[in-house]
């Protein structure tokens, strides 16, 4: 994947890479099995685990070995962590495949998992970014993103919610040579909103800008197999940068940053929310592929969320709500209340619950704006049209009772 208009942010990891290859300080990942707790294997020779951080052994036991007086027996599992880092003995090839899998399925050309969303962020934007870079941010960007620009000493500039208008002024006035990165959640977590990434793509391109994608709200839910919204909107060879999540969509832990190849390897000798973590654990990344497999096959429940959403939407729009994602051809399964007045959100909240068996939740500040204080509904493909009806009907009756709608 070859972005044109992203070439001169790139050039200090083609750069860097070219060094640390002359320098013999260039890195790779190698799988490490462990068949067993005090050794490993790798190229084919069994070792004496000495780099493993597993003080106390694996602690899973087995349905033959007695693991103390009085206690049952279990059937034994794989140790239950990693043991060390991804560059010390913590890389298996479960990992390495799964990562293969991915970059083919994301349709780039490498993949790198991190421990969680939080980490990836802030681990690649710290690595990628410094302080003579600018990066463009969205307002309800996720607070990962912004912790990211920070840790890299970046300059801020933050354009309104989804305004390209805005977003085009700024890029004007910052110098031609100065690099720059754009950065957007696709699906806004508190909002439901879909970023304009056509739009993004174009002054990416027209500014000389890199562009990065957080699709921890779009991966499952959109796309022919779920790939996201970059793919279903054509948009993969644009973006230089995709992250996102297995614990939304996909039901699992961690998460993923894939791009170029270059990219990739920078990221491995300078992220270092991967480099100075515990790897994930193999049992995490078997049930990351297992529930990733069943995501791809079963298109119905991507169907089923934005025909939820869809339906919720209108029916809420029709009884005089103002949703701040109302309008869009592109249904995610966050749809916000806003009520603004944190106590009244609250009330809402608490109403739905005690009346109406409802589980939501007030969203208040510092997670959302001053002032926009509101109830979150997340949908699942497993609820039933007759469920959204209910919920529909309990939301207009709560508001209009504490007179949030007429």
């Amino acid at each position: 994947m070859r972005c044109d208009g992203m070439n001169t942010f790139f050039d200090k990891i083609t750069t860097s890479l070219q060094q640390w290859d002359r320098q013999g300080r260039r890195r790779t990942l190698e799988a490490t099995a462990q068949p067993s707790d005090a050794f490993v294997v790798r190229e084919g020779r069994t070792l004496l685990n000495l780099a493993s951080n597993r003080y106390l052994g694996a602690l899973a036991v087995t349905s033959d070995e007695q693991s103390g007086e009085g206690t049952p027996k279990r059937k034994r599992t794989h140790g239950g962590g990693a043991g060390s880092s991804r560059l010390i003995a913590g890389t298996d090839e479960q990992t390495l495949a799964f990562e293969r899998a991915w970059a083919q399925f994301k349709g780039t050309e490498a993949c790198l998992m991190f421990g969680s969303g939080y980490a990836a962020n802030v681990g690649v934007i710290a690595a990628l970014a410094d302080r003579h870079t600018v990066v463009f941010s969205d307002r309800l960007n996720h607070a990962s993103i912004i912790d990211g620009v920070v840790l890299a000493r970046a300059q801020l500039k933050r354009y309104r919610h989804g305004d390209v208008v805005h977003l085009e002024r700024l890029l004007a006035h910052t110098p031609p040579h100065v690099r720059k990165w754009i950065i957007t959640d696709a699906v806004f977590s508190m909002d439901g909103t879909v970023a304009p990434l056509p739009q993004l793509v174009a002054l990416a391109k027209a500014y000389g800008a890199a562009l990065m994608v957080d699709e921890a709200h779009s991966g499952g839910v959109f796309g022919d197999e779920g790939q996201g919204l970059v793919h279903a909107m054509g948009l993969t060879d644009d973006v230089g940068v995709i992250m996102g999540t297995f614990s939304k969509a996909y039901d699992s832990y961690g998460a993923y940053v894939a791009g170029r190849a270059d990219v990739i390897a920078y990221l491995v000798h300078t992220a270092r929310s991967f480099m100075y973590s515990t790897a994930l654990p193999p049992l995490v990344v078997a049930m990351t592929t297992e529930h990733v497999r069943r995501a791809q096959k079963e298109s119905w429940r991507r169907l089923a969320v934005q025909m939820h959403a869809q339906t919720l939407r209108t029916r809420l729009v029709e009884a005089g709500f103002s949703l701040p994602c109302a309008h869009t051809p592109w249904y995610s399964g966050i749809v916000p209340i806003v009520v603004g007045d944190n106590g009244q959100a609250l009330r809402f909240a608490h109403e739905l619950q005690q009346v109406h068996g409802l589980c939501t939740v007030a969203i208040r500040p510092p997670t959302v704006p001053e002032r926009t204080a509101r109830v979150r509904l997340s949908l699942m493909a497993t609820h039933t049209e007759e469920q959204m009806c209910r919920v529909a009907e309990a939301l207009v009756a709560s508001a209009q009772r504490l007179h949030m709608i007429p």
